[in-house]
C-alpha cells in the first residue's frame, strides 16, 4: 500500500449513528479490525442505562443536519455510518444532507425487513393511524411501538393496551394501558408466555427486522394472533448494506 494511502487508513475516524444491535455489533467489529481507527458511536440518549459500547461514545441531538454537518467537520470524520433504526427516517434524512454538505462517505447499515410466512395474519398498514384503525372493537392490542409513537391509539378507548418499555415513560401515557417494563424476549416460547398473560389478541408493531423482535412474531404465529404491521418508510440514497459484515469491508477497503 503507498505511504500516503496507508496515512489515510491509519488517521481514518468512523461516526457511527447508532441504537441498534447492528450498530453496537458494528463498533466492536471495527475496534477489533481496525484498532487504529477513531470509532465513535452517537446515541440518542433516550435510554437511562444503555448497554457498554466499544469505542468512544457520545450522547444526545447534533442540532439537525446543520449540527451534524458541523460535527463531521469539526472532528474529522471521514466515514458516516447510518445504522439506525429502520423508522428513524428524521435521523437518517439529517445523515443524508449532512453527508453531502461535507463530501463525506455514507454508508446505511440497515437489517432486512422481515417477511410473512404463510400461517402468518398480517395486516400491513403505512400509517400508525391506519393501524388504529384496523383493531376491532374491544380488542386487546400489544404495541411494540415504542411510547413515542402511540399517540395515534389514544382515541381508541373502546380497545385495551398492553405497553412494554424498557424504562418508566418519564410523562402520562396518553391512555390507560398495561405497562410491561423489560426488553424484548429473546425466545418466542417468553414471548408467547408474555402475550398469553395479558389475553391479547392482536399484535400491533413495525417492520424492522431483526432476530430479538422477529421472537414476537413466531409467538404470535403460534397463539393464532392477528398482526397490525406498519410497513417501512422508503430509504435515502446511500450505499446500502444488510450485515454488518459487508459493511465492514466496504469501510476498510475505501481509500478515503
Amino acid at each position: 500500500m503507498p505511504a500516503e494511502r496507508r496515512s489515510r487508513q491509519e488517521s481514518r475516524a468512523v461516526l457511527i449513528l447508532g441504537g441498534t444491535q447492528e450498530a453496537a455489533d458494528l463498533a466492536a467489529r471495527l475496534v477489533e479490525d481496525a484498532p487504529q481507527w477513531r470509532i465513535v458511536t452517537s446515541l440518542a440518549g433516550r435510554t437511562q442505562a444503555p448497554r457498554p459500547l466499544p469505542g468512544q461514545v457520545r450522547s444526545g441531538g447534533f442540532g439537525g443536519a446543520e449540527g451534524l454537518a458541523r460535527y463531521l467537520a469539526d472532528n474529522a470524520i471521514s466515514a458516516l455510518v447510518d445504522a439506525t433504526h429502520p423508522f428513524a427516517t428524521q435521523m437518517s434524512a439529517n445523515a443524508a444532507a449532512a453527508a453531502a454538505e461535507t463530501a463525506t462517505p455514507l454508508y446505511r447499515l440497515c437489517r432486512p425487513p422481515w417477511q410473512p410466512r404463510s400461517e402468518d395474519k398480517w395486516q400491513i398498514v403505512d400509517s400508525l393511524q391506519a393501524a388504529a384503525a384496523r383493531l376491532p372493537e374491544a380488542s386487546t392490542a400489544f404495541l411494540a411501538l415504542g411510547h413515542q409513537h402511540i399517540g395515534a391509539f389514544a382515541r381508541r378507548r373502546d380497545c385495551r393496551f398492553v405497553l412494554r418499555m424498557i424504562d418508566p415513560p418519564a410523562a402520562p401515557l396518553p391512555f390507560d394501558a398495561t405497562l410491561v417494563l423489560g426488553r424484548p424476549g429473546l425466545s418466542p416460547d417468553a414471548e408467547a408466555d408474555t402475550l398469553a398473560a395479558h389475553g391479547v389478541t392482536h399484535l400491533v408493531c413495525r417492520n424492522s427486522g431483526g432476530r430479538i423482535g422477529w421472537s414476537k412474531l413466531e409467538a404470535a404465529r403460534r397463539l393464532g394472533l392477528a398482526v397490525i404491521m406498519l410497513a417501512r418508510p422508503p430509504e435515502p440514497a446511500a450505499a446500502h448494506f444488510d450485515d454488518v459484515e459487508t459493511v465492514v469491508a466496504a469501510l476498510i477497503a475505501a481509500d478515503c
